[in-house]
């Protein structure tokens, strides 16, 4: 659906990454475009700024005016805008076509897209599938919302987009149909973006079922209300977590094996496998299904693997001082993520640092697994109140609370118990533009502490 574009007048809501990426691409096959956003204050220079306007693109800051929506054919929208915001409504009720920076990218392009939504562990998925589909000799970026705009790869000579994709993303596009889709997980987060949790599960479950299905879909058969959409889906579908028929990528007699059309072959050793955590081995598994749907070979997987290393922020060792291991988990954003950061260490125990903006899900779960893992808590950030009060529902009571990142930091370090996990549990924007910026505020402390050391 190449030119669906040309001669458009698009206006794209949002002075973000994507949306700035979104807008030079658009410019530069003769649109008319305009960046629109709400906020007065922006992270950018005057310098980036200009750029775009010299560009061409115009800029509107501050506000979302009536009739720069009104006077577009089409609007981008960023997925942090959520369906109740004023401008959002107004799209609506003017029956304006509002799709997705995703959708752009899909519209354009004429190469295959890979999709890998969930909860939890997106990111690592994103990365080793691009990794291994990068060693088998094709090139296929990991790309969305682990950072890189989609739109931002339109002009280079790729194999496949190897796309993360946000439930914001999914529930704003229009057009969007990847060849493989993967469905990692599911636990409630995002409320108050969708309005319920049914919303939010719904927005992840539509780039499975209806019109635009993917010709491949993989699921997760360790979670029932993941498995469970299969009923909806009429085409391929491929399962990790569990042996099922001959179409899955399971774990057995202590290695990963793939089944798939009556072919098993076992892929690698857990003994093998050096990132941490019961989640990774299903990041793994999820990541090996959608190489062997694309039929890369089974040592190019293995020797991938091997050699992974997480992400930026995911559970990541930065350093040790005075005896003390500090490790960076921002991108727990949520209480789930942060869970499962808590099981790594139940063997030998952590001092927690969480807090940030809450999300106002349940803790209950979060807590019990405080009460196991956590020698003490330091709270940060907004939900500090909250949390505490949980915590001592529970009769958890090695809280500490105090007033910035910084402090947390040499609090936790100094209570010379375990290691510190800083694991929020929460988003960032109380106190930081996203969770990118707080870990590297978290590791370059502990790197100047350290240094201080010497």
């Amino acid at each position: 659906m190449k030119n669906y574009f040309k001669n458009k007048n698009i206006t794209t809501l949002g002075l973000s990454k994507s949306g700035i990426s979104c807008a030079k691409y658009l410019n530069s096959i003769g649109c008319s475009c305009i960046i629109s956003e709400y906020n007065a204050e922006t992270s950018y220079s005057s310098e980036e700024l200009n750029e775009l306007i010299r560009l061409g693109i115009k800029l509107e800051i501050g506000d979302h005016k009536n009739e720069t929506i009104l006077n577009a054919d089409i609007i981008i929208t960023s997925p942090g805008i959520p369906p109740h915001a004023p401008v959002k409504q107004l799209i609506k009720e003017n029956n304006i076509e509002i799709i997705s920076e995703v959708d752009v990218a899909f519209l354009e392009s004429d190469k295959p897209f890979i999709a890998i939504t969930g909860t939890n562990g997106k990111s690592t998925t994103t990365k080793l599938v691009s990794e291994i589909l990068t060693n088998a000799g094709l090139n296929a970026p990991a790309c969305g919302n682990i950072g890189l705009p989609v739109t931002s790869l339109l002009n280079t000579d790729i194999d496949y987009f190897v796309v993360e994709v946000s439930s914001y993303q999914i529930d704003t596009s229009q057009f969007f149909r990847p060849e493989v889709a993967l469905f990692l997980n599911y636990s409630p987060d995002h409320i108050d973006w969708h309005g319920s949790k049914e919303e939010y599960f719904k927005a992840k479950e539509s780039l499975f079922t209806g019109d635009n299905q993917p010709l491949h879909s993989v699921l997760n058969a360790k979670e029932p209300n993941v498995k469970n959409i299969d009923k909806k889906i009429f085409k391929n579908i491929l399962y990790f977590g569990n042996e099922l028929n001959n179409n899955s990528v399971f774990i057995k007699d202590k290695k990963i094996f793939s089944n798939i059309d009556n072919k098993k072959q076992e892929i690698i050793s857990l003994e093998e496998i050096t990132i941490p955590g019961d989640h990774n081995l299903q990041n793994i598994m999820a990541a090996v299904a959608i190489a062997c749907i694309l039929k890369i070979d089974k040592d190019v997987i293995k020797n991938t693997i091997i050699s992974f290393k997480l992400p930026e922020h995911r559970l990541e060792y930065v350093d040790t001082i005075d005896g003390i291991d500090y490790y960076n988990d921002s991108k727990a954003t949520n209480c789930d993520s942060a869970i499962v950061a808590l099981k790594a260490f139940k063997d030998k125990g952590c001092v927690l640092i969480a807090g940030g903006k809450d999300k106002g899900t349940s803790l209950d779960e979060f807590v019990q697994n405080i009460k196991i893992s956590a020698k003490s808590v330091v709270l940060i950030g907004q939900a500090t109140e909250r949390f505490e009060i949980e915590m001592k529902k529970a009769n958890y009571q090695n809280i500490y609370k105090v007033n910035s990142l910084e402090e947390a930091i040499d609090r936790a370090g100094s209570l010379n118990l375990a290691p510190v996990l800083f694991s929020p549990a929460c988003a960032s924007f109380d106190m930081f533009k996203n969770f990118e910026e707080r870990g590297k505020v978290f590791k370059d402390y502990v790197s100047a502490k350290k240094n201080s050391k010497q």
